[in-house]
């Protein structure tokens, strides 16, 4: 994919009342990859892929363009260790697997 620079970005807005706007804005960004409106110090947590350190640059100022975000804060993800899909199990194998533990 070439795409190796992980990324997360906490993205200060100028007030709550621009969210929609800002994801919308956002949503024309294909390199964010996934964006939550979020409680906490940030208004938005997006998580962004590139290609390289100066490809984030790049999409960092294409982010910070927004009138509408005050500041941003980035973090660069060294390794993923963690990486799996939600299981949701059907409540009887559940009952069945916790029964088995007892």
């Amino acid at each position: 994919m070439g795409y190796d620079v992980s990324a997360f970005l906490g993205i200060y807005l100028k007030g709550s009342g621009l969210y929609n706007q800002a994801a919308e804005y956002l949503k024309g960004i294909q390199e964010i990859v996934s964006a939550h409106y979020t409680t906490g110090v940030y208004s938005i947590f997006a998580r962004v892929v590139c290609r390289d350190t100066d490809h984030l640059r790049d999409v960092l100022q294409r982010i910070q363009a927004f009138e509408g975000i005050q500041r941003t804060e980035t973090f660069i993800s060294l390794e993923e260790t963690i990486d799996r899909p939600v299981q949701v199990l059907p409540t009887d194998l559940l009952n069945e697997l916790r029964a088995g533990d007892a």
